[in-house]
């Protein structure tokens, strides 16, 4: 293994985490509320954010299957890795020039960075097995995710002090420091990208002859590996459970700033809450890897879920900057462990010689599920003229998966996997 390749690619999740935090997460849905939403109806301008999150997330869940078969059948891996990245760096950049009332330009900036940072993703993911042995995989793959939660912990506390100490840097105003924060994503994503481009060779392969088009194929697959998980009932009860409480999850993490601001807490404690997030997920992830070794993963699952239960109903009676604190902690506290929690289960119930094709098929459609969770949020807090009820139907998406979680019998499943089988013809489970 060497060493520079590796420490290259990991430093990418470095450079990417970036976007994650101060665009999607903290400081965009703040400017966003207060600044390019300008004008528009309070309850209205967290209503849109929601639905430019779903639109979003949307056109990536349609683009990744496609992307997928480029990555396999095309030796131009590290070339569509960096166009998809420089998408999302210009995207990040041209955020500084969004003024007030501009939430139509700021929506169409958040799709396109969305896209480019979710694209360069899938490219970003297919060279670990080139550049990391099989020994070490889990290690280097580990190894990157906690860099990404540094980098994007990192660049997103510098944020915060521009944006509320913007005279130490010699800023007029906190709007000059938080349109220079989304400049600095772009150029840190860029900057910190520069070694992944120098150092990581994508190996020389002849491009693969395929017999239709990469849409064609893509879908192709998602069809087929539907077909077949329906041979597994146990795990197909898992992905209908984790397609449900992880569009919670998710909607938490997009809509919690706007939702925090829309109800009138200051944009600074809302920043700096979602800091204090980062930072706690890094010890409490390994924590609740501990505990499932204890007390099972899918009992630790659960319990984690039972937190975000607590989470969202308190969030709806959420009144101070204090209330968003407690809450931030709480959610760093059970983000973590139930994403690791979730993608361990969900490995154990497949087949041995299946595990690019299924978890590619996981990555792919809890993407499309994750467009109906701020969908949810958006139309019922514009139907009801209150984001609180919109982060109250997040309730259904966590009891309805935690139902499907405590039917599931991850032992029965383990032993499914273990039964399976291929012929030359089709997959076919022994009882």
């Amino acid at each position: 293994m060497k060493k520079k390749p590796v420490w290259s690619w990991m430093l990418y999740d470095f450079a990417n985490s970036a976007f994650a935090t101060t665009i999607m997460a903290a400081v965009l849905p703040v400017f966003y509320y207060d600044v390019a939403a300008k004008g528009v109806q309070e309850s209205l301008a967290a209503s849109y954010w929601g639905y430019s999150q779903s639109i979003a997330v949307l056109i990536v869940a349609i683009l990744a299957p496609i992307l997928g078969a480029i990555s396999d059948y095309s030796a131009a891996k590290k070339r569509f890795l960096m166009f998809f990245a420089y998408m999302g760096m210009i995207a990040s950049v041209l955020l500084a020039f969004v003024g007030e009332g501009d939430y139509i330009f700021a929506s169409i900036l958040l799709i396109v960075g969305t896209i480019g940072f979710s694209g360069a993703n899938v490219f970003y993911d297919a060279f670990l097995p080139e550049i990391a042995n099989e020994k070490d995989i889990d290690r280097i793959s580990a190894a990157g995710f906690t860099l990404g939660y540094v980098g994007g912990g990192v660049l997103l506390a510098i944020n915060l002090l521009m944006i509320m100490k913007y005279e130490w840097f010699g800023l007029p105003s906190t709007l000059i420091g938080t349109k220079l924060a989304f400049l600095s994503v772009g150029i840190w994503w860029f900057v910190f990208s520069i070694p992944l481009m120098k150092n990581v060779v994508e190996e020389k392969k002849m491009q693969q002859k395929r017999e239709s088009s990469y849409v064609a194929i893509g879908f192709q697959r998602l069809g087929r590996t539907w077909k077949e998980l329906r041979q597994f009932k146990q795990l197909l009860i898992f992905l209908l459970a984790f397609w449900l409480y992880n569009d919670g999850i998710s909607t938490i993490i997009k809509m919690a700033t706007i939702y925090g601001r829309d109800i009138g807490i200051d944009s600074t404690s809302l920043i700096t809450a979602l800091l204090i997030t980062q930072f706690v997920g890094i010890p409490c992830t390994f924590f609740f890897g501990w505990l499932a070794g204890k007390i099972t993963p899918k009992r630790a699952l659960m319990l984690s879920l039972s937190i975000y239960l607590v989470i969202v109903a308190l969030g709806y009676f959420m009144t101070s900057a204090l209330h968003f604190y407690i809450l931030a902690v709480c959610v760093g506290f059970v983000q973590g462990g139930a994403q690791a929690l979730s993608r361990s289960i969900f490995g154990r119930m497949v087949p041995g010689d299946r595990h690019a094709e299924f978890f590619g098929f996981y990555g792919i459609s809890s993407k499309f599920a994750a467009i109906f969770g701020p969908f949810v949020f958006a139309l019922v807090g514009q139907l009801t003229g209150s984001s609180r009820f919109g982060i109250l139907s997040l309730v259904f998406f966590f009891i309805v998966g935690m139902i499907l979680l405590y039917v599931l019998d991850v032992d029965k499943g383990v032993e499914q996997a273990q039964a399976y089988t291929r012929s030359d013809e089709e997959p076919i489970i022994r009882s």
